[in-house]
C-alpha cells in the first residue's frame, strides 16, 4: 500500500484547502478509511471569552470524515462531498486545548460513504461525536487533475 498522504489527490486537497489552514488543521490518513486530524484551539477558533464556537469544532468533524471517506475512494480517482452531517456536543473545547479527531469508514456502497468521527481533547474527554453520509465521485468533476 503507498503512503496516501503523499497521493497527488491529497496533495491537491492540502493546497487548495484554506478554510482548513485558517482554522489551523492538520491531518493524517493512516489507512483507507481511517483518519486523524488534529486543531489547536486559540482565539481565533472562541465564540465567548473562554470556548470555542461549535462551528468550528463542526468544521474539524466534517473535515475528518471528509478525508476518512476520501481515503476510501481515493485510488479510485474519486472525491467526495459531504452530503449529510450530524454531530453532537459533550463537553466544551477551551482556548489552549488540542483537540484530536479520529474517523472511520463504517459503511461504503457505490456512491455513498457512511463514516463516524470522534473529537477529544488533550485529555482524552470526548468533546463531540458525529456522523457524515459523504457522495463519492470522479475528481474531474471538482477540478482536481493529478
Amino acid at each position: 500500500m503507498t503512503d496516501l498522504n503523499k497521493h497527488p489527490l491529497v496533495q491537491l486537497y492540502i493546497d487548495h484547502n484554506n478554510f482548513g489552514r485558517i482554522l489551523e488543521m492538520d491531518f493524517s490518513i493512516k489507512s483507507p478509511g481511517v483518519v486523524s486530524y488534529t486543531m489547536p484551539i486559540s482565539s481565533l477558533h472562541l465564540a465567548t471569552p473562554f470556548a470555542a464556537h461549535g462551528g468550528a469544532i463542526s468544521a474539524l468533524m466534517d473535515a475528518t470524515m471528509g478525508v476518512c471517506a476520501l481515503s476510501q475512494v481515493i485510488e479510485e480517482n474519486k472525491v467526495v462531498s459531504t452530503l449529510e452531517l450530524k454531530i453532537s456536543f459533550t463537553k466544551p473545547a477551551y482556548e489552549k486545548d488540542i483537540l484530536y479527531a479520529c474517523a472511520d469508514v463504517i459503511k461504503t456502497g457505490s456512491r455513498l460513504i457512511f463514516v463516524e468521527g470522534k473529537i477529544y481533547n488533550q485529555n482524552d474527554e470526548l468533546v463531540a461525536m458525529g456522523t457524515g453520509t459523504f457522495n463519492a465521485y470522479p475528481a474531474e468533476k471538482a477540478g482536481f487533475r493529478p
